[in-house]
């Protein structure tokens, strides 16, 4: 028997790790449920994110190690999820990920108990989410809007969408359902 990896994804600004933390505080031993770190080559600082910093040679010497369960590159950045939740999903307990949306498929075929879960957003207020912000200029806004469009539509079947567009509990207690009822 082993867990199920729920697959969190969403656009930038969607509140993904809002939505973590929200279920850190309300996930309790019985639930079995984990919420796995990511590895970053981005400054602990930057983006608001619980993830572990690392630099790029880090990176690829635990890549090369295999201390990486999954891993990707995306906006200049490398991202991984440490091999532990092999372990964890092992021992039946359930792994949450912030994953990335392009890299679903190849998820999905290494992990068969594999759930994925979009958080969206209505585009007005995913936009000004990302000014407020302030990472980027307009036309990078605009350009991660129509990136985010093109991937919501090309979702598999099989995805179960949160709406993040109300108050951040409802979020949080609409992601803790899913998790409860898989």
């Amino acid at each position: 028997m082993s867990g199920k990896l729920f697959y969190l994804m969403g656009a930038s600004g969607s509140g993904k790790d809002s939505l973590l933390q929200g279920c850190r505080s309300l996930l309790h031993p019985e639930d079995r449920t984990l919420i796995a770190h990511r590895f970053i080559t981005r400054s602990a600082g930057a983006g608001g994110e619980n993830h572990i910093h690392l630099t790029e040679t880090e990176f690829r010497m635990r890549l090369k190690s295999g201390l990486f369960a999954l891993h990707w590159a995306s906006h200049g950045h490398l991202y991984g999820i440490s091999s532990e939740i092999n372990s964890w999903l092992a021992a039946n307990h359930n792994v949450i990920i912030n994953g990335s949306r392009e890299y679903l498929n190849r998820a999905s075929e290494q992990y068969q108990q594999l759930v994925p879960v979009m958080v969206n957003v209505d585009e007005n207020l995913l936009r000004q989410r990302l000014v407020q912000r302030g990472r980027e200029n307009e036309a990078e806004i605009e350009k991660r809007l129509t990136r985010h469009h093109t991937l919501l539509h090309a979702m598999p079947p099989q995805t179960l969408f949160i709406d993040n567009s109300s108050s951040l509990e409802d979020g949080v207690q609409a992601l803790l359902r899913i998790i409860k009822q898989h």
